[in-house]
């Protein structure tokens, strides 16, 4: 594995899953709206760590909660193709065996290079956080 694959795979594992602050109309089972507390003096306005795939704990495993997680993971990637560190990404989250739930991320680079990564017990990382 090249250093460029071992830094991709960690900048999309730290945005998957490290718990961004929710928004303010997202349900919330208590007051705890998670987030780094970095996210509160961001060098760019806006800029978030992380994504809320961490509010779908209390859900079931219905197609809202497949779109929604592919939603969530959709939000927090999206900075590298802002920021131009690849070209293209493409999520897809499908259920896993009975009680879970698989999550495959797809970067294509500028030069037509791709990266799949797949996590294949999202569920249970959601969870377990």
């Amino acid at each position: 594995m090249t250093d460029r694959e071992q830094l991709l795979r960690r900048a999309v594992t730290i945005s998957l899953f490290s718990w961004r602050r929710a928004n303010d109309d997202d349900d919330l089972d208590d007051s705890d709206r998670q987030g780094w507390w970095g996210d509160s003096v961001p060098t760019v306005a806006g800029d978030q760590i992380g994504s809320r795939l961490w509010l779908l704990r209390r859900r079931s495993l219905v197609p809202d909660t497949f779109k929604d997680a592919k939603d969530y993971a959709d939000e927090a990637l999206a900075w590298m193709v802002a920021d131009g560190i690849v070209a293209e990404v493409t999520v897809t989250v499908e259920r896993y065996g009975i009680n879970g739930m698989r999550m495959r991320v797809l970067l294509i680079e500028a030069n037509g290079e791709t990266l799949e990564l797949a996590f294949e017990d999202t569920w249970s990382l959601i969870n377990a956080l």
